[in-house]
């Protein structure tokens, strides 16, 4: 018993006006006078390079909240029918945290003609919170240009950049001539 209250006393931290302690490998254990304030819950489309291969994400955000220890949860409405958890086949979750916030970002697995949208719930002491929003999933790009558009905008880099070697070649010739003085013969 001793030894166990040694622990305990070795592993208590002060953060602001709360104190914690760590037992086994990450359980926390929050002492404070603060009262319990449920967090703000905002949810954005992601980018990320993730459209390349068929996937969008979403980006779920906790913050300003006490204790800060939150669990996310995803569900999903296709146009007006009724909320179904996100099976885990069609998404993955990954989560960030960081001092005063947690994130979780969603990443979907999603067909060109998907209508779905997505709610985002965070789990905290003081209760559930839904974000205010839902946000549609990003659809992918636009398709590539075409072929002759592409020649057109490599010409018109070619130009721009032999105009750019001209007038600095101009600029230098100009300089060599203007510290070389009048010639004598």
């Amino acid at each position: 018993m001793i030894w166990t209250q040694q622990v305990l006393v070795s592993l208590c931290f002060t953060v602001g006006r709360y104190y914690y302690l760590i037992f086994g490998s990450g359980t926390k254990l929050y002492v404070s006078d603060v009262q319990v304030v449920k967090p703000v819950v905002s949810v954005y489309p992601a980018a990320s390079r993730a459209h390349l291969e068929g996937r969008s994400s979403l980006l779920c955000l906790a913050s300003a909240m006490f204790p800060p220890l939150v669990q996310f949860s995803w569900k999903r409405r296709k146009d007006s029918g009724p909320l179904e958890d996100v099976p885990s086949a069609e998404g993955e979750q990954l989560q960030l945290r960081e001092s005063g916030r947690t994130a979780a970002i969603l990443l979907v697995h999603q067909r060109e003609d998907s209508r779905y949208k997505y709610r985002c719930s965070v789990h905290h002491e003081g209760g559930a919170v839904e974000a205010p929003t839902e946000p549609e999933v990003c659809t992918p790009p636009p398709p590539l240009p075409s072929q002759h558009q592409v020649k057109l905008l490599c010409l018109l880099y070619t130009v721009l950049i032999v105009k750019s070697l001209v007038y600095c070649c101009g600029l230098s010739l100009l300089m060599v001539l203007r510290n070389k003085g009048p010639s004598t013969i």
